[in-house]
């Protein structure tokens, strides 16, 4: 049995709705976890499927972890996680399922796969430059990490990978689970025949012809501070330390001259800073008022 989790935060109606339509039938069972401070319905869009509300926001980790844990109380062996932000295939659920349990039957480890992914701002597949693939097989090509959106895991692992990690909240919490299961022997996958449309960021800016994703000020504090806390630790790979830390001044000065909001974006960078220095976790309220 296939169950997935949805999770959504102050959400974007028609999205949400286009997403569910494309999902309908593909899962026994739909998780809706709402991170909104005020509830939602969502019956006028799906009529069978379980909602948690989250009215605190405890961050994407606590979300997912919710969902799992509801969905391996069900009965469920693999969980698709996604979010409003993507468009999937009206078959994608059935493919990634079924090269996943093909992968076991083969005795590969393979505890968890997503789709290629095609950004929606710039129409083009989304091709890591530094990241290398580890293997590839048929239609699978192994990959350090994928992203959170159209990840389907085998939940049977989880007892012994875990579950995400909640102190981190939201920025790098899918790549941190990634490597941690690497670490443990376990494979992940992306698959070479199936692409999802996904938002990478709110919008794009240009800087001496490059261009970069922006994104809210708030997560600017995660993303500094998840980097510092993450580079601390041995299994995270070290090509991704060595790029985030090169880049952290880089993007500390686009956000803080470049952009609009800048003295909220300096703020929120330089908290995040500090906090990963001195190894603060969890949500940013939590330090800051």
């Amino acid at each position: 049995m296939i169950g997935a989790v949805l999770v959504v935060y102050k959400p974007d109606l028609p999205l949400v709705e286009r997403l569910l339509t494309r999902l309908y039938g593909q899962t026994e069972e739909v998780v809706i976890v709402d991170n909104s401070p005020t509830p939602h319905d969502f019956s006028k869009i799906i009529t069978h499927y379980h909602y948690i509300h989250l009215s605190s926001n405890s961050g994407i980790a606590s979300a997912h972890n919710a969902g799992l844990i509801y969905l391996l109380e069900a009965g469920c062996e693999y969980a698709i996680l996604l979010d409003q932000d993507s468009l999937i295939p009206s078959d994608m659920v059935f493919n990634l399922s079924s090269l996943l349990k093909a992968s076991n039957k083969m005795k590969q480890n393979v505890v968890a796969i997503g789709p290629r992914i095609r950004c929606s701002f710039s129409d083009k597949k989304v091709n890591p430059k530094v990241q290398k693939e580890v293997f590839e097989y048929d239609e699978l090509v192994g990959v350090t990490q994928i992203i959170a959106s159209g990840m389907m895991i085998d939940l049977s692992a989880l007892d012994e990978i875990g579950l995400k990690d909640e102190s981190l909240f939201i920025d790098g919490v899918d790549h941190e689970w990634c490597w941690r299961a690497r670490s443990m022997g376990f494979d992940i996958a992306k698959a070479k025949n199936i692409e999802m449309i996904h938002r990478l960021g709110d919008s794009r800016s240009k800087f001496v012809g490059i261009t970069y994703k922006v994104g809210a000020p708030i997560r600017l504090y995660y993303q500094f501070r998840n980097i510092l806390l993450l580079s601390r630790r041995a299994y995270v790979p070290n090509y991704w330390k060595v790029r985030c830390l090169f880049f952290m001044p880089i993007r500390f000065f686009l956000n803080s001259v470049m952009q609009k909001n800048r003295r909220k974006r300096f703020g929120f960078m330089l908290k995040g800073i500090y906090d990963g220095l001195i190894g603060r976790k969890g949500p940013y309220d939590k330090h800051w008022k």
